[in-house]
């Protein structure tokens, strides 16, 4: 069956699932609130950009969760997709989903943020398959460290193909729907490219190729 692959920060709701976990840490008291905050904005200003080392980001992002458990993690996280996240959902997006699946179409959520949170969401949307940064975990509990090739930039396409491979499918007929310039390597390689609510940058990339560009906002 065809794939639908969507991106989800911007593309599938209206934020950044990362950085608004950010904020609600700090709400946790699990970060300062000025200055975690005040980093996060900064380093999402150079993801807008195309110019952000994940790496760094990840480092930065996950640091409130060395010590903590992956239960005692879910536990709040839950409720922080339904109270904060849920309403951020797209309704063209609901819509864009639902057509896919009335088609037949397997459906696959690939983001650059961590697995936890990804997961979470993609549960509410009614989504099984998941590519996103997984989190090293030491004893039953988070390290700060990631785990394997970070699903940014040219990393979706990597993890993308380890996935094909794994699930025995192919990018023939597949369409991917996303917002930002960071996407374009994956974009290009599919054969149904969707500029969603684009960035300047992609924008301008899709309307030299003709891509076609949705406002879902």
């Amino acid at each position: 069956m065809p794939l639908a692959i969507f991106d989800l920060d911007e593309t599938l709701i209206h934020g950044d699932c990362a950085s608004l976990w950010s904020r609600h840490m700090a709400h946790l008291g699990w970060v300062d609130a000025d200055s975690f905050v005040r980093r996060d904005a900064e380093l999402m200003a150079l993801y807008g950009e195309g110019k952000l080392d994940m790496q760094d980001y990840m480092n930065f992002s996950l640091s409130p969760l060395v010590g903590r458990s992956r239960e005692e993690v879910a536990f709040v996280v839950e409720p922080f997709v339904e109270d904060v996240v849920e309403p951020l959902f797209y309704s063209d997006a609901s819509r864009c989903l639902a057509t896919h699946r009335m088609a037949g179409d397997r459906i696959l959520l690939i983001s650059a943020s961590a697995h936890f949170l990804v997961g979470a969401i993609a549960a509410r949307l009614g989504i099984d398959d998941v590519i996103a940064i997984e989190l090293e975990e030491r004893d039953g509990y988070y390290s700060g460290a990631t785990r394997g090739v970070l699903s940014y930039r040219e990393g979706k396409v990597v993890r993308l193909m380890e996935w094909l491979r794994e699930q025995g499918e192919t990018l023939e007929g597949a369409c991917f729907y996303s917002d930002s310039c960071n996407d374009l390597p994956l974009l290009q390689r599919v054969d149904h490219p969707y500029a969603v609510n684009p960035d300047p940058a992609l924008r301008a990339h899709a309307r030299a190729v003709g891509w076609p560009i949705l406002d879902w906002r």
